[in-house]
């Protein structure tokens, strides 16, 4: 995740500045398979796996829809 920052102190809550991420939980024993999700309008996401919360960064582009 090199376009994730970790938040204030919260380990678990990154702000990135695309509207797709790929979370694999941090990697290593306590990892999970690589997803990718999709920040829509509400502007963040969480992860089903390990409950990481993205939040896009204001002024950030958003994603476009067919």
């Amino acid at each position: 995740m090199p376009d994730a920052t970790p938040i204030a102190d919260d380990d678990e809550t990154f702000l990135v500045t695309t509207p797709s991420v790929g979370c694999d939980g941090g990697g290593g024993a306590l990892g999970h398979p690589l997803v990718y999700l999709a920040i829509g309008r509400e502007g963040s996401v969480t992860c089903p796996y390990c409950s990481r919360h993205y939040v896009l960064a204001e002024g950030a582009p958003t994603a476009h829809g067919h």
